[in-house]
């Protein structure tokens, strides 16, 4: 009977030892200790991104919202800081301070270390997150920042309530200006359309990147050299040459003799003098004795040295019968000529046309295939009496201006 009273005490002995073991009850403290640190952290989670929505102008939804009664707002000040409206439009300037506070109902006094822990370990940088106590943010370093009294007195805050304060700029609503979508000016060389005061004007351009003329800027020389790429096409006997900034064709001292009914002419695409029928000697189907000339083979403004009436290889020559004055007009059978159009791309697809490189507006008011149409003189339209592609590129053509292969205008 002894034994039996003594192994009952024992196990009775050895049962409250095990429920009462210090190891026990250190394991339950690390297990609340670990849920209450997770709670903290989830209401700070949340806090945080509610806070970053506001910043960004959007609405942060989410169970946790209401769960910890959490507002995020945005509040501004004027100069003499006190509560003002956040209209910029009204009052035509945005205000002196503007703040974003986001708050969540207060914490048990129990988690705020806990929730210092978590502030400290997660959110280090944010000098401005943290828990209200007397009227200043604790932060989980334990920095202390104020708020602005009237704040304070506006929203009635109380300790233990988790805050998050940030300083703020409205940003400055873009104004777009609307301006006119009609057709721009076409301005002389050396100056460009801008659209300034309601109306398109021509200014003037950096003199050092743009040159008069037909002449280019060369980055290299950092001077103002000929554009081989506008030189013109000259007439038999001539050859171009630069006068005063601009291409112009005169007749050279060739060394080639020809025969009778022939004149000297250089080729262009060999560089050689050749010799070619004299137009004005031939009177097989033509009944004027001397073919008058008016053609113009410079540009306006240019000094014409010598008038021709020998035309490109690019153009056709037209004598009006009665009044035996001959006239060089452009002949679209030749584009495919090698000295008409010697660029090696292809100038196809529905924004890339053919145009001819009138040398005047004299010129072109000879031919009759563009009446009624106006031909453009500018920096972007060549005037070397050939056939030239013009690349409108996303602009695209203009239809109702152009008329290729004679003119090509871009939107």
């Amino acid at each position: 009977m002894n034994i039996f009273i003594m192994i009952l005490v024992a196990l009775f002995m050895g049962t409250y030892y095990l429920l009462s073991s210090p190891s026990l009850r250190i394991r339950e403290q690390e297990i609340e200790y670990s849920v209450t640190r997770a709670d903290m952290r989830s209401i700070a989670e949340c806090t945080m991104a509610a806070h970053n929505a506001t910043i960004k102008d959007g609405e942060f939804v989410d169970e946790c919202i209401k769960q910890n009664d959490i507002h995020s707002e945005m509040v501004c000040m004027d100069s003499r800081r006190t509560l003002t409206q956040c209209d910029t439009q009204s009052r035509n300037k945005a205000p002196e301070y503007t703040y974003i506070i986001t708050y969540t109902k207060p914490l048990a006094p129990q988690t705020y270390n806990d929730m210092m822990d978590v502030l400290e370990t997660y959110y280090a940088d944010a000098g401005t997150f943290g828990v209200l106590m007397d009227n200043q943010i604790i932060s989980g370093g334990g920095t202390k920042r104020n708020i602005p009294s009237a704040i304070l007195k506006n929203h009635e805050f109380t300790d233990g309530q988790l805050i998050y304060m940030t300083q703020y700029s409205i940003p400055t609503v873009q104004t777009d200006f609307a301006t006119t979508t009609s057709d721009g000016i076409i301005c002389p060389a050396g100056m460009s359309a801008v659209y300034r005061f309601g109306r398109w004007q021509c200014i003037g351009l950096n003199v050092k990147n743009n040159c008069a003329g037909d002449m280019i800027w060369n980055p290299t020389s950092n001077e103002c050299v000929p554009d081989e790429s506008r030189k013109p096409l000259c007439a038999a006997q001539q050859t171009a040459v630069i006068v005063d900034d601009v291409w112009e064709c005169i007749n050279p001292f060739a060394d080639k003799t020809c025969p009778g009914k022939m004149v000297a002419r250089l080729n262009y695409n060999t560089l050689e003098w050749e010799c070619v029928n004299d137009p004005n000697a031939d009177n097989t189907t033509s009944k004027c004795k001397h073919i008058v000339s008016d053609t113009v083979s410079g540009r306006p403004g240019a000094t014409l040295r010598i008038p021709t009436t020998s035309c490109t290889d690019c153009e056709t020559m037209v004598i009006d019968q009665n009044t035996c004055y001959a006239r060089c007009i452009p002949d679209p059978t030749k584009i495919n000529d090698a000295g008409c159009y010697s660029s090696s791309q292809s100038c196809r697809g529905s924004n890339m046309a053919f145009y001819f490189g009138f040398p005047s507006a004299e010129y072109a008011a000879n031919v009759s295939a563009i009446a009624g149409k106006k031909v453009p003189f500018d920096t972007s339209h060549s005037q070397n009496r050939k056939f030239n592609c013009m690349d409108c590129g996303d602009a695209g053509i203009n239809k109702d201006k152009s008329l290729p292969p004679y003119i090509v205008v871009c939107n």
